[in-house]
């Protein structure tokens, strides 16, 4: 045995190298069945493989320029990735944006910009900017709720996101001041870290259905109870990535602390319908709707993708009629995306968001509707000018969810659907979730929010306004084709926004429905750091 092991000992080490290759070899052409490539090139065939396995990576960081890449490009993340490190997030040398491309949106400064007056709150918080409109108001909801922050955090699960992931972006909404909306997933003990909570139901109930699936009205009115936190609830009807589809949670992902919080069992695949069991067209959703809102004191929304409008025209419809509906309607445009999805339906189904929120608000407009809805819009307007473009046209508060990732480290691996996120992001897996710096990480999702309302506030006074509720349809250009290169937004989408009622930010944060547990002097800390 000892002669055996001198011999080996012998054996050179590129001797040992052209073994292996020879084993690779015999194996890709005599015992592959399944990789031609392998068959025909053994060996070399492999690299085929390993190069297409690291092409977005290869895209990302080599190939692609600064203005590319999609979903998000280099530069996009680069400014969520800067603002969250609190690091410089300008660019110098003017911009490297094609300003001519199709769909490109100009901004129309004021002569004079806002000047704010002695004593106004953004003097001492230039990143404070509340929510001008009351969810819950018109209809007399018995616990009526003013966001904070217009800008939030939309819908993303336990159990597609990681738990550090979500504890961090909780508390880096309570220290800005946003809400946190906690995804049909249901309501995670990391959801409940200090920032106001958004409750979606979506078709599975996850949370709040009974032993056969179905809705429960008890356990929704207990989960309220005893969480004070939860502020709203919104009904999901589709979402942006694949409306119409319903969703799977691979078994793989499912803890048992993930089947207690769902009430669904371990080791099976979880479905989430297409539809909902609850009710079967749109009066009954109404009836639905006002019956959650009784028994929780709570203002209750709607959220959806937009493909066909008749029943959006029948939905405004029985609100003038009936006298009530959805306190706040999240549009989600079709290029949203934390959910994975089939291509087809991520590439070609639901309209993106500029043309969903235009063709609904026109609708609501039509039966004049719009005062006495929070319109709630999402789908890559994580950007101050993309969201100055988006309250031009009537939204009232912006929620991000791919942006809010990335303030907590997601590097655009696109590994969300297969539980191998390498930054411990999008998986259940332990060992990938523990480089997540919760109190880290939750300071750089306040640094992005915060300095995301500061970038938009200050784009909103170079226009003259105080509020960016105060944004006209005639204050947005946008690029459309060679002949009319350029039109604003109701020159192009046909409509003027209605006005919202707005007197001062100072009002804003004088109301007793304001929510958030704004603590300015933490808001100070952080203005402090910025500077």
């Amino acid at each position: 045995m000892q002669e055996f092991f001198n011999f080996l000992n012998t054996v050179p080490w590129w001797a040992w190298l052209l073994l292996i290759l020879f084993i690779i070899a015999v194996s890709d052409i005599f015992f592959n069945k399944q990789h031609t490539i392998r068959h025909n090139f053994p060996v070399v065939g492999h690299l085929r493989y390993f190069l297409e396995s690291i092409g977005p990576e290869l895209r990302q960081y080599i190939v692609a320029n600064n203005r590319e890449e999609l979903p998000f490009n280099r530069r996009e993340r680069g400014w969520i990735y800067a603002s969250a490190k609190n690091e410089n997030n300008y660019e110098g040398f003017g911009t490297d944006q094609d300003i001519f491309s199709t769909h490109y949106i100009f901004i129309n400064n004021a002569l004079l910009p806002y000047k704010l007056p002695e004593g106004h709150p953004n003097i001492k918080n230039s990143g404070l900017i509340p929510s001008a409109k009351v969810m819950g108001a018109w209809n007399k909801r018995k616990r009526p709720y003013r966001p904070a922050s217009i800008i939030n955090i939309s819908a993303m699960s336990y159990g597609s996101i990681s738990a550090r992931a979500i504890e961090s972006m909780n508390k880096g909404c309570k220290l800005a001041g946003a809400f946190h909306n906690t995804g049909e997933g249901g309501l995670s003990p990391y959801h409940l870290k200090g920032a106001d909570v958004v409750f979606q139901i979506g078709t599975g109930y996850f949370g709040v259905r009974d032993e056969h699936g179905n809705f429960s009205m008890n356990k929704l009115v207990q989960l309220v109870k005893e969480n004070p936190q939860v502020r709203a609830i919104e009904l999901k009807l589709s979402q942006g990535a694949k409306p119409g589809k319903g969703g799977v949670l691979p078994a793989a992902k499912i803890s048992k602390e993930i089947s207690e919080i769902r009430g669904v069992p371990m080791g099976r695949d979880v479905i989430s319908p297409a539809y909902h069991s609850a009710f079967d067209n749109v009066e009954g959703m109404l009836n639905f709707i006002e019956e959650m809102a009784a028994a929780t004191r709570l203002p209750v929304g709607i959220k959806s993708a937009v493909g066909q409008l008749k029943d959006w025209e029948n939905l405004a419809r029985l609100m003038q009629e009936k006298d009530h509906g959805p306190d706040f309607i999240s549009i989600d445009g079709g290029e949203g995306g934390t959910g994975a999805a089939p291509p087809s339906f991520a590439d070609h189904v639901s309209l993106p968001w500029i043309y969903a929120f235009t063709d609904v608000y026109k609708i609501f407009q039509k039966y004049k509707l719009t005062d006495r809805i929070v319109f709630i819009a999402a789908g890559k307007l994580g950007f101050p000018a993309k969201a100055a473009m988006a309250f031009a046209l009537g939204a009232d508060i912006i929620t991000v969810a791919r942006e809010a990732m990335m303030s907590v480290g997601c590097i655009q691996a696109q590994s969300c659907h297969t539980n191998t996120c390498p930054t411990g992001v999008a998986t259940q897996n332990k060992w990938l979730q523990s480089g997540i710096n919760i109190e880290d990480k939750a300071m750089r999702t306040n640094f992005y929010f915060v300095k995301f309302r500061k970038e938009l506030l200050q784009i909103s006074h170079a226009c003259g306004y105080e509020h960016p509720c105060q944004f006209k349809t005639d204050d947005v250009d946008i690029n459309l084709s060679d002949k009319n290169l350029a039109k604003t937004l109701a020159t192009t989408f046909s409509y003027h926004k209605d006005e919202v009622n707005f007197a001062s930010v100072q009002q804003l944060l004088d109301c007793p429905h304001l929510g958030g547990n704004l603590n300015l002097e933490s808001l100070r800390e952080t203005e402090d750091a910025i500077d």
